[in-house]
Formats: structure tokens, sequence, C-alpha cells
């Protein structure tokens, strides 16, 4: 399992999100939420952020075909 730092999402997944709108995106369930590695130091499940991307083009994808 790869791990991703929030930098990693920005440089690796494109993810471009400030640091605390991707809290408030994670509060809400609306993003996938981090694994705590130690006191200071976050990761996310790099398949966890893959799936979030796919569903975010599946989301598109119905709104083209609905228009």
């Amino acid at each position: 399992m790869k791990l991703l730092s929030i930098d990693e999402l920005k440089s690796v997944k494109g993810i471009v999100y400030s640091k605390p709108h991707l809290w408030r995106l994670i509060r809400a369930g609306k993003f996938p939420k981090p694994i705590r590695l130690g006191e200071n130091r976050i990761a996310f499940p790099e398949h966890e952020i893959d799936d979030f991307l796919k569903a975010k083009i599946v989301e598109r994808d119905a709104k083209l075909e609905v228009a």
C-alpha cells in the first residue's frame, strides 16, 4: 500500500485544494480521511484517493449525460 502526504496529493495526483478546504471536505465526509502515522504526521492511502478521483469522474460524466 502506498501512502501519500498532503504535498503529494498536489504533486502526484493533481489535487490542488488548500489545506483548510481539504480539512473541511474531510470533516464533511466528502474526502478520504487520512491515517495518523505519528504525532505530527498523516498520510492518505493512495487507493482511497484514486477511488475518490474515479467517483468524481463518474459524477462528471453522469451530469454530461443529463445535459
